[in-house]
């Protein structure tokens, strides 16, 4: 493997910046102002996501063995913004009793729908009540519940993770599986949340790969400009130029950036930064929380993620505390956009806006041995950009990723 990169650092889009970086970025200056702290202190992110703690890249990383160069820490809470206020996602029939987010009658209703989720097994009848979920759609099998409008956003947004309302007229299966997921992930970390995140940012897990790459023989070049792809009469790619020198090679792995005439956009991402000196409100003095908008609180089309790490994941010097608000773009003003998700978060020190493009290939990998991800989403978890990777590993290899690995060799990672 030769990896080759026309930035000066590992992980493209998905790398974290000090804060000179930062400011570099997006204000044009080399120096960040020095009451923020020290510039290496900052870890901060470009794509902010956590990880389920039972989900595909933790299994991933985990038969890898690439957790070896990695340490994680669970994140302290998920919550949920519903009737213009920020509650915890209740994930168990005993937090939903619990739940201001609901009546008592619905706890009860929303508590049997927990029962069922949780002892549903694919392989066994018996737990499936009569209902093929291949076949009934999740509005049908919320409706047997009687779950109000309320509840079924927030299971379907919060805990199910879908990123829009199309979930609830395709089969439930799918919804009932990423809500076990979701309990699974919950119970191994016995946190509070399910999901965890690595110390010093997500940057560090392209440069774990880039390490267990290097054991392996792989090649890293960095600082690599204008890597032009080659190709042969057949429209097959035969080797990247870079600098008057070519790489000969008979596939290649890329980002929508290199290839720009085998892609096609497909929306937007609007995107706020802010540093902090205390927690989001409301959170319970969280020092890592997500907070997610389903689209129908804010009368939009897709939901809108507010993402929080802080010195407690060695992102930030101490006291200090990173808030991202990412959403799919509707209009070009990210400012007017983004506001719902900034006024949960009370007052920053510094505040940078951004928005992508994001793309998807257009090409047929059999044709021309090109093999392209789609751009991150703006979720502020991994489980869409994993299946995004494992679908191209099964593209390049022609066979699919056994991932029923042993957990217990996970201990390492949950220390």
């Amino acid at each position: 493997v030769l990896h080759m990169d026309r930035n000066d650092y590992y992980g493209g889009e998905s790398t974290s910046l000090n804060l000179n970086q930062l400011w570099k970025k997006f204000k044009g200056e080399e120096k960040a102002p020095e009451h923020l702290g020290a510039s290496r202190d900052y870890n901060v992110d470009m794509m902010p996501k956590f990880m389920m703690g039972n989900g595909k890249l933790v299994r991933v990383l985990i038969h890898t063995d690439v957790t070896k160069y990695l340490s994680f820490k669970a994140v302290d809470g998920s919550y949920v913004f519903v009737k213009g206020k920020v509650q915890k996602v209740p994930v168990t029939p005993m937090e939903a009793l619990k739940s201001p987010l609901m009546g008592i009658f619905e706890k009860r209703r929303a508590g049997k729908f927990f029962s069922y989720v949780q002892e549903y097994d694919e392989q066994d009848p018996k737990t499936h009540n009569g209902m093929d979920l291949t076949k009934v759609t999740t509005k049908e099998l919320i409706a047997k519940f009687g779950l109000d409008d309320n509840t079924i956003d927030f299971i379907g947004h919060a805990v199910a993770l879908h990123t829009n309302d199309q979930h609830l007229h395709q089969p439930a299966l799918d919804t009932v599986m990423r809500m076990k997921l979701y309990a699974e992930s919950l119970a191994r970390f016995q946190g509070t949340s399910p999901y965890i995140y690595p110390l010093y940012g997500l940057g560090e897990l392209p440069q774990a790969f880039a390490r267990l790459s290097a054991v392996y023989g792989g090649t890293y070049m960095l600082n690599k400009p204008e890597c032009r792809v080659e190709f042969d009469e057949e429209g097959k790619v035969i080797g990247v130029t870079s600098e008057g020198e070519t790489a000969k090679c008979k596939k290649i792995v890329c980002d929508p950036s290199y290839l720009p005439n085998k892609v096609r956009k497909i929306g937007t991402v609007a995107r706020a930064i802010a540093i902090m000196s205390h927690p989001i409100p409301n959170t319970n003095d969280s020092h890592s929380v997500q907070v997610i908008i389903p689209q129908k609180q804010l009368a939009r089309k897709s939901d809108m993620y507010v993402f929080c790490c802080s010195y407690s994941h060695n992102v930030a010097p101490k006291g200090k505390f990173i808030a991202f608000v990412s959403t799919d773009a509707e209009t070009d003003n990210p400012q007017t956009e983004l506001k719902p998700g900034i006024d949960l978060l009370g007052a920053v020190d510094e505040i940078f806006f951004d928005m992508y493009d994001r793309y998807e290939p257009v090409n047929e990998p059999a044709l021309d041995n090109c093999f392209i991800s789609t751009s991150y989403d703006a979720t502020t978890h991994f489980e869409t950009t994993v299946a995004d990777v494992l679908n191209m590993y099964t593209l390049i290899t022609g066979k699919q990723l056994d991932l029923s690995v042993d957990l217990s060799a996970a201990s390492a990672a949950e220390e």
